[in-house]
């Protein structure tokens, strides 16, 4: 056994199969063409469009997480799905802090302007 065969053993990285990876881009494909198709007929209002975009965009992380970067609860002994979800809750902050404070800046300069 090679070195670096010898360490994917203790710590239960998988590399993923050939059909792991082909599963992976068909979804993956399929989850960019549907966003595409919906915004090229149109109908859908603003809203319910940008909804539907961003919930399938959600779900290509989570397909590329683990068809791609093969992340999940085995992997490190789990330090790297921790780490995950780690950064998902600062990236969460961020992005809802950051859209707060422009709300009520916005909000406060309508009001004083």
């Amino acid at each position: 056994m090679s070195g670096q065969q010898h360490h994917d053993v203790h710590t239960g990285a998988d590399h993923g199969t050939l059909r792991s990876y082909i599963v992976g881009l068909v979804l993956s494909v399929i989850l960019t063409v549907i966003p595409f198709a919906l915004v090229m007929a149109g109908g859908l209002s603003r809203g319910v469009l940008l909804a539907v975009i961003m919930v399938l965009a959600v779900v290509q992380i989570v397909i590329q997480v683990i068809y791609f970067l093969h992340m999940n609860s085995k992997s490190e002994g789990g330090w790297n799905l921790i780490t995950l979800w780690f950064t998902i809750l600062i990236v969460g902050i961020l992005v809802v802090g950051s859209l707060w404070i422009m709300h009520h800046l916005n909000h406060n300069v309508m009001i004083a302007g």
